[in-house]
Formats: structure tokens, C-alpha cells, sequence
């Protein structure tokens, strides 16, 4: 897991053609608006967090994040003990995000 402050974490994503942004937030929060082009799945759900990320393509890029940094660090570290080999923690997560929403 790499910590990307949000300007390195946007265009680092931005450039990246391997690239997947996954949002850990539950289904409201998402709801309440996202980074555009997130997938969201939940990792309070625990196993079914587990379950659904196990079939991600493990040769993609993901950038993750929640509402503060704290869950998608957990995440992050979830995927690489399940193979993930490139996972990128936005710090400060979306209550901090200064780019596009949806």
C-alpha cells in the first residue's frame, strides 16, 4: 500500500491506464456522492467485503479511499494479504476531496 496525498493520488490516477478507484464507504455515503467512476464495495459488509474483492482483476491499479483514510488503509491491507499488488490510500479520504464529484 502506498499513501498518496489527494494531488498525487488524482493524477497519478489520471494517468494510469491500469487504473480502478474504489470507494470502501457504505452504500449512503456513496450515495451522497463519490469520485466519479468509483466502484463501491463496503467493507463493513467484512467476508462479503472479501468476497467481492476477490473478484477484482489483481493486475489493475486501485486507488482507494473512504470518508477520512482509516477504512481504506484497512482495505488496502485486506487486498495485498488476498494478492492485490498495487493499492493506493488516499489520505485525508473524501471528506478532505477537493476534486470531482458525483
Amino acid at each position: 500500500m502506498t499513501n498518496l496525498d489527494q494531488n498525487t493520488w488524482w493524477s497519478q490516477f489520471s494517468q494510469d491506464e491500469n487504473g480502478v478507484i474504489l470507494d470502501v464507504r457504505t452504500e449512503d455515503e456513496f450515495n451522497d456522492g463519490f469520485i466519479p467512476g468509483a466502484i463501491n464495495i463496503d467493507i463493513y459488509k467484512g467476508q462479503g467485503f472479501i468476497y467481492r474483492v476477490e473478484e477484482l482483476d489483481k493486475s489493475k491499479n486501485y486507488y482507494v479511499y473512504c470518508a477520512a483514510g482509516v477504512r481504506s488503509a484497512n482495505a488496502c491491507n485486506a487486498m495485498e494479504q488476498l494478492g492485490f499488488e498495487n493499492t493506493f490510500n488516499l489520505l485525508g479520504g473524501f471528506s478532505n476531496w477537493e476534486g470531482p464529484t458525483e
